[in-house]
Order: C-alpha cells, then structure tokens, then sequence
C-alpha cells in the first residue's frame, strides 16, 4: 500500500461516498424544474403580474427569465448535465428573490399562522429555502461530477481521449 491509497477499510466507504451527492442532485434539480413547470402552467403573465406587484422591474422579461433559468437548470441538474454553468445563473436568480420579495419575511420558511378547519395556515416565506438551494448549488458545483451524470460521462470521455 502506498501513502496515497486509502487503508483498505476505507476503500467500500470511499466508493458509497462517490455517491452522496446523488440525492442532492435529484432533489435539487426536480425541485427547480418542478418550480418552473408550475410558473409556465401557470402562464408567464400570470408570474409576471406577481413581480409586478412585488415591485420588480421588467416585470414581463424577468418572467420568462425566471422560467427559463428554473427550467433548464432543473433539467441540467437532474442530468449532471454543465452543473457549474446551470449553477451560476439559478444563484444570481435565487440572490435576486432573497433581495426583492423574501428578505421582509426574515430567515424562516416555515411560519405557521393557525389552523382552519383542521388545516396548517402559513404566512409568506422567509429565506432560509433561498439559502438551502443556494448552498446545494455551491454543494454541486464544487464537489465535481456524480455517478450517472453528463458531466461524469464527459469527463471520462475527455480522459479517454486525450
């Protein structure tokens, strides 16, 4: 054994590690995608009105970059497909909506008002979900490729070619 090989009891626990950001990947990307499939369901004007009346400016141009950076980047993190590339702009955007419609709200997500007719009532959303994405972005992106993705798939290719 070599000074840079891992002992041999590490070895199984190195390889399942290889693996721990997988769920975070999926996760994260059906979360996005599944965030900008409802603003498209929804039609772009209908999110563009929201922004409108959360003061946001170009309200009708931020909606479609809104849904179109939620969409392809939900569907580039769920295929490990450019993570770093995806990652940047889904950053900028979640920053954007810390800044002009959550930061009000504080830190938490999770503000339970009361219960009607058996039923938990919340009150607006805080950052700390805003964070939590921004945080598995960085997670992603820094970490290098997971097992069953694009970007691993390239990587090797890359490897294999040159």
């Amino acid at each position: 054994m070599t000074k840079n090989q891992p002992p041999t009891t590490d070895r199984p626990r190195a390889e399942i590690a290889r693996y721990a950001l997988l769920p975070l990947r999926l996760i994260v990307g059906y979360g996005f995608l599944a965030h900008g499939v409802t603003k498209w369901s929804k039609g772009p004007a209908a999110f563009a009105g929201i922004l409108h009346s959360a003061g946001i400016p170009a309200p009708h141009w931020m909606a479609w970059i809104t849904i179109l950076v939620e969409l392809f980047t939900g569907i580039a993190i769920l295929a490990g497909a450019f993570v770093l590339l995806v990652s940047l702009p889904a950053i900028g955007l979640l920053a954007v909506a810390i800044v002009s419609v959550h930061l009000p709200y504080g830190f938490s997500s999770i503000k339970l008002m009361g219960i009607v007719n058996g039923r938990a009532q919340f009150g607006p959303p805080g950052y700390e979900c805003d964070l939590l994405y921004i945080s598995a972005f960085l997670a992603l992106a820094l970490s290098g490729p997971t097992p069953w993705s694009v970007d691993a798939y390239r990587r090797r290719a890359s490897r294999a070619a040159g």
